[in-house]
């Protein structure tokens, strides 16, 4: 799986990175999204609750592979080139999407942590980050919530560049993070 951009097309390892994300993070969300469905306190809402807080803590693991797998080359070239305000604003999304992916999962640790709760990972007993302290899980929460909120944001106008950008413009944007087409020999 190569790991280095070409000019024209981010690298296997990226744009595997980048889709497998997008499915987390739609679950991550969905699940918050939906543990309302749930009575509190039913195992059924306990699960949707330690999926969102295992899969969320999966992207903070996987965004430091795709931060590392970032900085072994430079971006493919969009072509034909944007202009420069539009390039930035790229950078600055790009930046705040990686904050959130990084945030949000520690932010949630947070929360575990001072709520007084086991920290699990996938079957291991991550250490708290600080001392059970109930106040303030109840304000790490509602930063997390409201960043949490943000994110929807982030994400949809992430998505709508990405479209604006391959069906109005006309330009590769989009087309340097889709999987490959291999086409079958004759």
């Amino acid at each position: 799986m190569p790991w280095k951009n070409s000019d024209t097309r981010y690298s296997t390892m990226s744009i595997a990175l980048h889709w497998l994300m997008v499915v987390l993070l739609a679950v991550v969300y969905a699940c918050i999204e939906l543990r309302g469905q749930f009575p509190k306190g039913s195992g059924a809402r306990t699960l949707i609750v330690e999926m969102h807080f295992m899969l969320g803590l999966t992207v903070f693991v996987l965004v430091w592979l795709r931060l590392f797998a970032r900085s072994l080359g430079v971006a493919p070239k969009i072509v034909p080139t944007p202009p420069q305000w539009q390039s930035l604003l790229a950078k600055l999304m790009h930046w705040a999407l990686y904050a959130l992916m990084i945030g949000l999962p520690i932010a949630g640790w947070l929360i575990v942590s001072a709520k007084g709760h086991s920290v699990m990972f996938y079957g291991i007993e991550l250490p708290p980050l600080i001392a059970e302290n109930k106040a303030l899980a109840e304000e790490i929460e509602g930063w997390h919530v409201l960043f949490a909120q943000v994110g929807y944001w982030l994400i949809g106008l992430h998505a709508l560049a990405g479209i604006f950008h391959h069906y109005v413009m006309r330009d590769n944007t989009a087309l340097r993070m889709m999987p490959s087409r291999h086409k079958p020999a004759n």
